[in-house]
């Protein structure tokens, strides 16, 4: 037998071993939680009459839009306002402004005590088993079959002891919030971006801040009103930044 064509084979048959190897040892990337924290819009009829979202949603749903999550999944919705939160599911996908980051049910803004005004919110993705998925639905379900026997516009609540009944102080929060682009890891990569964004649109707020010795995030503001944010966020459009967040500044 030829030397040489045996000697072909044994490096074929070695090279589709290391290769073997190779694959089996590479990383396996692991799933990252999606999370956002951002202004949401209350669903009201006239937002679908109106066009500015093209989806309907019951009132009474523990239902949320929100176009980076799949349909059915479960989410934590938490007002940082007041810490008040609870668990929805993914809705329809939906197209709804840039500037909002979900459209939520009249059930869940007043669950949370969300300030129309100023309806800041976070999201936090629930990664879970299929067997709690199920368990979830069924809930939502249930729920779903009471909770629309009655309207949202019905909610009360009975004061049972008027004699010692507290007046209720409201500490009014001052308007306060700045975008966030990205965190990096390097600093020459949190300015380059700066300097894209300085050099491809008209935002001059915008600065980098050192969190920690490998972690620097590029942020814009902070605004003190409700204009003058959602203007500067809606000229980063252009860019279509994957996951930009809004942060409450303390």
């Amino acid at each position: 037998m030829n030397y040489k064509i045996i000697l072909l084979l044994l490096f074929f048959l070695n090279s589709c071993i290391n290769n073997t190897v190779y694959n089996i040892n590479e990383p396996i990337k692991k799933k990252t939680k999606f999370s956002n924290s951002g202004f949401t819009l209350i669903y009201e009829e006239n937002l679908y009459l109106d066009k500015i979202i093209n989806k309907k949603m019951n009132e009474r749903d523990l239902i949320i839009f929100q176009k980076n999550l799949k349909r059915g999944t479960a989410v934590k919705i938490l007002n940082p306002i007041n810490n008040k939160s609870l668990i929805a599911q993914v809705g329809k996908n939906s197209i709804y402004p840039n500037f909002n980051n979900s459209v939520v049910s009249k059930r869940i803004a007043l669950d949370l005590e969300l300030n129309s005004d100023e309806p800041f919110i976070i999201i936090e993705e629930i990664i879970h088993n299929s067997a709690f998925i199920a368990k979830k639905t069924k809930t939502f379900d249930e729920e779903k079959k009471v909770a629309n026997k009655a309207p949202v516009d019905e909610i009360t609540i009975n004061d049972l002891n008027n004699t010692n009944k507290k007046k209720k102080i409201t500490k009014k929060i001052k308007f306060n919030y700045s975008i966030k682009i990205a965190d990096f890891y390097f600093i020459e990569s949190a300015i380059m971006m700066k300097k894209k964004i300085i050099d491809e649109s008209s935002v001059k707020n915008i600065d980098i801040q050192e969190l920690s010795k490998n972690k620097f995030r590029v942020i814009l503001g902070p605004y003190l009103d409700l204009k003058s944010l959602q203007k500067e966020y809606n000229k980063l459009n252009k860019f279509n930044f994957e996951n930009i967040e809004i942060i409450k500044n303390v």
